[in-house]
């Protein structure tokens, strides 16, 4: 039989997830699987995400070789994947999500609290930026583009105090110990689908997604489905400081689903939030409530009032 053809960005995070999956699949079948990889947008650019088109930047071109019958098999970052539907393909599988936090790496082993005022923090995502500064802690936010090493060595010559960064992708390189603190979500909540992996198969090909199909964790997939369900009827894009996480546990009566969400200003001077819970089999349903909620309570206008600043912010990450 044939190795299974696995579709992969080229950068050290994108191989590490690419692998365990390449392992899991040869674990449960024993199918070969042979890495490719691709080069995407996001990858050839250094200009700002918002600049590119923002939403599918790291996907699409993985997404066209799958089409085209390159390869079987496309892994992405799940908070990668644009909302919409992508006709022609499907969501295999989500498999197990690591811990979905945010981290931060800081000179001396600093935490949040004990960072001096005016400390330099660098993080190329609005949301964080958002929540950051939300804090009040006299922070000064700098935006910053690059692939985690290139962020990591940032911080130890000295061109930053800090940097915050998904815990995730720190795990799946093995370098939890340049974590000096992990953020609790109250102080910082994660991205829509944050260290959740998404395993892409053409939809007609039934062999491979019955394959891909054994490494699907069900609470991870009810998780990132009411979180991009909030993501999608605010109808917010990767420019959009919104943050979303939804645990499954036992609720007494059986499974439940918890999901808290937040539109932050991008100056940290206003923001909404709001939770709501449901069963796991109705999440996109509590998604959609939940972001109706967070409409009603004002998120439009925080979304449509950062807009301009954030797109400026992203301009200055290009060039950095």
């Amino acid at each position: 039989m044939n190795a299974l053809r696995l579709g992969t960005r080229r950068s050290a995070l994108a191989m590490a997830q690419a692998r365990l999956v390449a392992d899991a699949i040869t674990a449960r079948s024993g199918r070969a699987v042979e890495l490719v990889e691709v080069v995407t947008e996001g990858d050839r650019s250094r200009a700002a995400l918002a600049s590119l088109g923002g939403s599918g930047v790291f996907v699409t071109a993985l997404r066209e070789r799958l089409l085209g019958g390159d390869v079987d098999v496309a892994v992405h970052s799940l908070k990668d994947l644009p909302t919409a539907a992508a006709p022609g393909l499907a969501l295999a599988a989500v498999p197990r999500r690591e811990d979905p936090r945010d981290v931060l790496v800081a000179r001396a082993g600093a935490t949040l609290a004990e960072l001096p005022e005016g400390a330099r923090v660098g993080t190329g995502s609005p949301r964080r930026a958002a929540q950051l500064r939300a804090l009040g802690l006299g922070l000064e936010i700098v935006a910053i583009r690059g692939n985690v090493d290139t962020r990591l060595r940032a911080v130890a010559e000295g061109d930053f105090d800090a940097i915050v960064l998904a815990r995730a992708g720190l795990a799946r390189l093995g370098r939890l110990d340049e974590v000096t603190e992990v953020l609790d979500p109250l102080q910082m909540l994660p991205a829509p689908g944050q260290g959740a992996l998404a395993v892409e198969c053409r939809a007609d090909d039934r062999a491979v997604a019955d394959l891909l199909g054994a490494l699907d964790d069900p609470d991870s997939r009810a998780a990132v489905a009411a979180e991009r369900a909030l993501l999608a009827t605010l109808e917010a894009g990767c420019s959009a400081p919104v943050g979303a996480l939804a645990d499954v546990a036992d609720g007494g009566d059986g499974l439940e689903l918890f999901l808290r969400g937040c539109v932050v200003a991008v100056d940290g001077g206003d923001a909404v939030r709001a939770s709501a819970t449901g069963a796991p089999a109705a999440a996109a349903d509590v998604g959609v409530r939940l972001a109706r909620e967070l409409l009603e309570l004002g998120a439009a206008g925080l979304m449509d009032h950062t807009s301009t600043d954030v797109s400026k912010a992203e301009k200055r990450a290009g060039s950095l």
